[in-house]
């Protein structure tokens, strides 16, 4: 080696040295059947999850959005479109309809959703504890809360004898979810109303129908576009002097009477932690699907006065948390 050559390898070198090749950040793809504004807490808990195993967005992961706002028959073209930019995963918020537009879109690319629905049913994972393919992720059950929400309308409302349900129609599984509940109703010898809204427009004859059929009680499918829209829900519930029974604690805290079913910040703080588990080199395959440990009853004790409603003391004494 000549010295002019032996200088330009030592100076590349140092220069190499000096300016190391930075490493690329890996892409996390959310795709969420909701819109940012009101899925706000549940992204917090889902960057939770993924800080507690290491990853900080902006710091050594990025996340690319994309967001239906309650329009399902967006998701297909937008999961085709972070599968096309090949994401390190795809975190598929909001219920079933991402999860299943998400596994359309790929085979490869790992998926981690949170659906109320059974996964093994919907054609998502093998099983619950070896999911076998490229997704795994939470099940909420909240298809099986149903009838425990007949329940509390029972306690609460004892000469209820017709109940109306608000179903977003265009949510995959809103056909077998009212099946169960139909099942539950008539097992208590009621009949179940079926409200359907797919719009926002379509909110007020729902209650308009509900006042006419002189319903005891409102039970909301869990859906994100009815979650979504809570606020107006709420305000029309109260409006129409309804008793409405919730999924979600989020519908009390900004006013509803009641709710009953599992945390969904704790959803999404559990899919972040997975999601950071995938990135650090574990598969979705062997990853089982979690299972909520916790249902929590939540009543707004304000909103049950305004409604002139008197709450027996054995739903009281169940409560996971009273709101003044």
């Amino acid at each position: 080696m000549d010295r002019r050559t032996f200088v330009v390898t030592v100076a590349g070198a140092l220069l190499a040295a000096a300016h190391p090749q930075q490493r690329t950040a890996p892409v996390i793809g959310f795709l969420a059947s909701g819109s940012p504004r009101e899925f706000a807490d549940l992204l917090v808990a889902f960057r939770k999850g993924l800080s507690e195993t290491g990853h900080t967005e902006g710091a050594n992961v990025t996340i690319e959005y994309r967001w239906a706002d309650g329009q399902f028959d967006r998701l297909p073209a937008l999961a085709a479109d972070l599968a096309q930019r090949q994401v390190a995963l795809i975190a598929a918020i909001g219920g079933t309809a991402p999860a299943l537009a998400a596994k359309a879109a790929t085979s490869t690319i790992p998926i981690l959703f949170g659906i109320g629905g059974d996964p093994v049913k919907l054609g998502l994972v093998a099983s619950l504890s070896r999911p076998g393919g490229n997704a795994t992720g939470m099940n909420l059950f909240t298809s099986m809360l149903g009838e425990k929400q007949m329940e509390l309308v029972r306690e609460l409302v004892p000469t209820a004898r017709i109940v109306a349900m608000l179903v977003n129609p265009n949510n995959p599984r809103a056909a077998s979810d009212v099946r169960d509940m139909q099942d539950a109703a008539r097992v208590l010898g009621w009949k179940l109303h079926v409200l359907n809204a797919s719009s926002e427009s379509d909110f007020d004859t729902a209650f308009a129908s509900l006042v006419q059929q002189r319903a005891g009680a409102l039970l909301l499918n869990t859906d994100s576009f009815l979650y979504d829209r809570r606020n107006r829900l709420v305000v029309l519930a109260a409006h129409h002097g309804v008793t409405a029974i919730y999924f979600s604690r989020d519908f009390v805290t900004v006013g509803g009477l009641m709710s009953y079913g599992t945390s969904l910040a704790d959803m999404h703080r559990q899919v972040g932690i997975y999601a950071g588990r995938v990135l650090k080199g574990e598969k979705p395959a062997d990853l089982p699907v979690m299972q909520p440990t916790k249902f929590e009853l939540v009543i707004n004790l304000k909103t049950a006065k305004t409604l002139r409603l008197t709450i027996p003391p054995s739903l009281l004494q169940r409560a996971d948390q009273e709101i003044e």
